[in-house]
């Protein structure tokens, strides 16, 4: 048996690729499901789960993200104060006009897993075209 046996990675043998994607006009979730999976290093063959193999993404231009159907009226982000009749809940289109960066973040986040290799952490959002991660030479990415 020597030999045989299934490759896994270890951290120090990881290297990560940076990618730059544009949000223009793409539907949330796809883009955000197809974001999680490289956060997640599910798109390499040397895919380990108890190791975090996934790259750097940096989503520009999240404010022109596209809401398909009726989610912009529909859908919500909720979340408690912590008073009593502290229950405040935000339709996606209003939070979208003023925190696009932070929707699309609650919207990726909750596609990964929730373990303690914490993926969402390599995940950079911005509302406009500009970021400062130029020094990463981000490869532009065509979901």
């Amino acid at each position: 048996m020597a030999g045989s046996g299934s490759y896994l990675a270890r951290p120090e043998t990881v290297e990560r690729q940076w990618y730059i994607v544009d949000a223009t006009d793409r539907p949330v979730g796809r883009l955000a499901a197809r974001i999680a999976r490289i956060l997640t290093g599910k798109h390499r063959p040397t895919f380990t789960p108890h190791v975090d193999t996934g790259d750097f993404v940096v989503v520009v231009n999240a404010e022109k993200i596209k809401l398909t159907g009726k989610k912009g009226e529909q859908s919500h982000f909720h979340r408690h104060t912590g008073h009593s009749g502290g229950y405040r809940s935000i339709p996606w289109e209003v939070m979208l006009q003023k925190k696009p960066e932070f929707l699309f973040e609650r919207v990726v986040k909750g596609m990964l897993p929730k373990t303690r290799l914490k993926y969402g952490r390599k995940l950079k959002v911005y509302a406009g075209p500009n970021h400062p991660h130029a020094a990463q030479s981000p490869v532009a990415l065509e979901l």
